[in-house]
């Protein structure tokens, strides 16, 4: 059986409703660790909405901070989550953005409505810092992500870091949904944006935490640790 994969994650508390929605719309509490009722979701059909959410409820509502990775031999769950919590203070402080919900690759997410400088600093501190408990990627899990093209500059951060999307090609998002077909993108987005206006408010978030998150073979990730970040 293949070693479990660890990521580390932002995820808003279980009890904000940012993550009710998020959760809602993927039908998935990570958490929990457990399926939950999904969102009435407008004129799209509840079977076709589990479609078009399947891929992110994998993940959970989440942003990713350090992508998924195994664990080198030499290290346990705890001497990662440890490691998490000694370095929380030596981390960004506590960012808040402005959410907004768009288009991004053909998904829709949950992303800062302007620049968040604050935001990549934190991500690339957590890409580095923790890189030393990564197990190098194996040949199938490399060919994977080769296989849908790279550019020179995500393919050097995949050698290095384990993962394309780092470091200046890092943008971060929260995932709702995955690829929608170019003919449906339109109305998705607009339901998934003003759903989230109902729900949540366009209000400031706080990156507050770091959720250490966990996957068995052939389950999603579930919550396993958090480690609060502090404002200045």
């Amino acid at each position: 059986m293949a070693s479990p994969r660890f990521a580390i994650y932002f995820v808003p508390g279980a009890d904000t409703a940012l993550y009710k929605f998020g959760a809602s719309v993927l039908g998935y509490d990570c958490y929990a660790g457990a399926s939950i009722a999904r969102m009435q979701a407008g004129e799209v059909a509840e079977a076709d909405w589990a479609t078009l959410t399947a891929e992110p409820r994998a993940y959970g509502f989440h942003a990713t901070l350090k992508a998924p990775f195994r664990l080198r031999d030499e290290f346990a769950e705890a001497d990662l989550l440890g490691e998490m919590q000694a370095s929380a203070t030596a981390l960004s402080n506590i960012v808040t953005f402005e959410p907004a919900v768009e288009l991004i690759g053909g998904f829709v997410a949950v992303v800062p409505r302007n620049s968040a400088p604050g935001l990549d600093r934190l991500a690339a501190q957590c890409v580095q810092s923790f890189d030393r408990f990564r197990a190098p990627m194996t040949t199938d899990e490399k060919a994977r992500r080769t296989a849908a093209g790279l550019s020179a500059a995500q393919t050097e951060n995949l050698e290095r870091w384990g993962y394309p999307y780092v470091l200046d090609e890092f943008r971060f998002h929260m995932t709702l949904t995955g690829r929608i077909a170019p003919d449906r993108r339109t109305a998705v987005h607009a339901f998934l944006r003003e759903a989230f206006g109902r729900a949540c408010g366009f209000h400031p978030i706080a990156l507050d935490r770091l959720v250490l998150a966990k996957q068995d073979f052939g389950t999603p990730f579930r919550v396993v640790g958090q480690v609060p970040l502090h404002a200045n």
